[in-house]
């Protein structure tokens, strides 16, 4: 009896055994079916954020409407310089004077020689009067009868005679008059006048050096307002209007930015590089750190892009 007890005890065991292997625990079931629903609402995630629009950087650099070199217009010997750089100018001083000893003396002898033809004139002009007048008698001699015709040629003779060395006199004087005229324009050439208000960026020239025509003598210069010109690709999309913002950025300071306003626009694109001309003026309230020619990037928002028809 004992034996056969023993017997069922062992197959009991061995039933239970396999059962416990074909069915796995609940917590088991649990884990291996939990990331099915993972996998379908990773199906319906949200979608990434859209990115920042791009911006063109155009390099440029700041300038202003005025800034000219002052060139000489003639040749001579600089004698004195009134300014020199970093010195503020008003319109129509005289920055620097050349020697004019000679024009000096070609003018004042200009001015006796016009004084000299004027009193020819008048006299030209009085013997014209007494001419006609001998005339005029002696026509009303001949009509009476009391002069002969040869009288009567010669005070015609004398009378046209007398009026056109009147007319040669008075172009004379008009001549002379042109010469003054010319010598005044070389003396106004002797002396480098500011055409603008404005800050001497450079001075080029030295007392007693000799300059000839066309050498560069001072760099003349506003300090404000403040532009920028650059080209834009035709590419970029729509033209922008006058008026329409933008920024302006300093190369060695990109932590300092401009605002700035279209003013021009080039009608017309160059074909060498496909782009327009565009001059902004900046409108910053605080410009004191911006000097002309300072290297700059200008902010092209790409965002014109979307109008483009």
């Amino acid at each position: 009896m004992r034996r056969r007890t023993w017997v069922y005890v062992a197959l009991a065991a061995v039933c239970l055994a396999t059962g416990a292997c074909n069915n796995p625990p609940k917590d088991q079931e649990v884990v291996e079916a939990a990331p099915k629903p993972a996998t379908a609402s990773s199906a319906k995630a949200a979608p990434a954020p859209a990115a920042q629009p791009d911006t063109l950087q155009i390099l440029s650099v700041l300038s202003v409407e005025r800034a000219v070199d002052l060139l000489a217009q003639r040749e001579g010997i600089v004698q004195k310089i009134s300014y020199d750089q970093d010195r503020w100018v008003e319109q129509g001083a005289v920055m620097a004077q050349l020697d004019d000893r000679e024009l000096q003396t070609r003018l004042q002898n200009a001015r006796l020689d016009l004084e000299i033809a004027q009193n020819n004139l008048k006299y030209a002009e009085a013997q014209t009067k007494a001419m006609r007048a001998e005339y005029r008698r002696q026509q009303e001699l001949h009509k009476y009868g009391l002069g002969s015709d040869s009288a009567l040629d010669e005070a015609e003779f004398k009378a046209n005679g007398a009026g056109f060395d009147e007319e040669s006199w008075r172009a004379t004087v008009t001549r002379k008059q042109f010469e003054i005229h010319a010598l005044e324009l070389e003396m106004e050439k002797t002396r480098i006048i500011a055409p603008f208000s404005g800050y001497v960026a450079r001075r080029y020239i030295r007392e007693g050096q000799n300059v000839v025509k066309n050498d560069p003598c001072f760099r003349l210069s506003q300090l404000a307002p403040l532009e920028v010109r650059f080209l834009v690709p035709e590419s970029a999309g729509r033209r922008p209007k006058s008026g329409e913002p933008l920024q302006v950025v300093p190369v060695d300071d990109a932590s300092r930015t401009y605002e700035a306003r279209v003013k021009l626009v080039s009608p017309t694109i160059d074909p060498a590089s496909g782009s327009y001309d565009v001059t902004a003026q900046l409108t910053h309230p605080d410009l004191d750190r911006l000097r002309p020619g300072m290297a700059v990037k200008v902010l092209w928002p790409a965002g014109r892009r979307a109008a483009t028809p």
